[in-house]
């Protein structure tokens, strides 16, 4: 049997309160619903997924020595993440995320990752220091690394030896945040995973569909973007073309962390040998499992 494939995931991870309603809200709306709590953040949801896909997910992550973290650390290593290389301060608190979903998706959030933000390129550490990797011998394979680091540090990432050698895979935590991911582009060795807003935001421009903003992103300088766009057909494109896929009919009743999912599983069936087409079926299937509150992926 080999051993499990090890995935540093770079980014955020701290606690999600959602709350979930099934009425169309406006501003200002006071509606009856169902508020849940649980680990949360990009590079968390994306280590959870891997875990479940068979993985051996190592997060790279700022967590406050406070009550949250430890319980946030506790709950991460029993699912099968390993927590070792999470920098750990008693300066900064745990981050966290709150959002509302009602019958249209998501209505509003708001992501307080001020810690991971402060923490800076501390994260980064065992990627150099030996532990993952060094500048000398770089971390060969997956990485997954998501935007809601700061605009100077995935630009620094961007031009860094500890990453050169690795298979980047990239999503952007938000539309918000897109922006951020833009040094990154460039990369030779990077994937970018965006829905087709912040496709849009990268670009400057509004598309029609999921193909025409993965060919936009490779005009721009990506060597190869996966795009989604709800309901309607996702894209994989490189130099080797767009490859369109169909996600399956989803009953919808939770949004948070689909593409999380979408990005893990794309990952995880690459790694089992999956071509392009078949490892776009799978993301697709697994993000709209989550979207249709099936089992966790």
């Amino acid at each position: 049997m080999t051993a499990a494939a090890r995935i540093p995931c770079i980014g955020s991870a701290h606690w999600d309160v959602i709350g979930r309603t099934g009425i169309a809200m406006t501003e200002g709306s006071d509606v009856a619903g169902r508020i849940d709590r649980r680990p949360g953040g990009v590079a968390m949801n994306i280590a959870a997924s891997l875990a479940q896909f068979g993985m051996a997910p190592t997060l790279l992550s700022a967590i406050g020595e406070d009550d949250e973290g430890e319980r946030l650390i506790s709950l991460a290593s029993e699912i099968g993440i390993d927590t070792t290389c999470v920098y750990k301060t008693a300066e900064l608190p745990t981050d966290s995320y709150m959002a509302i979903e009602g019958s249209a998706g998501l209505f509003a959030a708001i992501a307080d990752t001020h810690s991971l933000e402060a923490a800076g390129d501390r994260i980064l550490e065992p990627l150099a220091d030996g532990r993952l990797g060094s500048a000398g011998a770089p971390f060969a394979g997956a990485i997954a690394l998501d935007g809601n680091l700061t605009s100077a540090l995935l630009a620094r990432i961007s031009k860094s030896r500890l990453f050169e050698k690795a298979d980047l895979r990239v999503t952007s935590a938000s539309p918000g945040k897109a922006e951020r991911l833009v040094p990154l582009l460039g990369m030779p060795n990077a994937t970018v995973y965006v829905n087709i807003e912040e496709a849009g935001i990268l670009c400057s421009s509004r598309f029609d569909n999921a193909g025409e903003a993965a060919r936009a992103l490779l005009e721009l300088g990506a060597s190869r973007a996966l795009v989604t766009n709800g309901e309607h057909a996702a894209a994989d494109g490189s130099r080797a073309g767009i490859v369109l896929a169909d996600p399956p009919a989803a009953n919808v009743t939770r949004v948070t962390g689909a593409g999380d999912t979408f990005l893990a599983a794309h990952v995880a069936a690459e790694i089992a040998g999956a071509t392009p087409r078949d490892a776009l079926d799978e993301a697709l299937r697994a993000a709209s499992d989550h979207v249709s509150g099936g089992p966790d992926q």
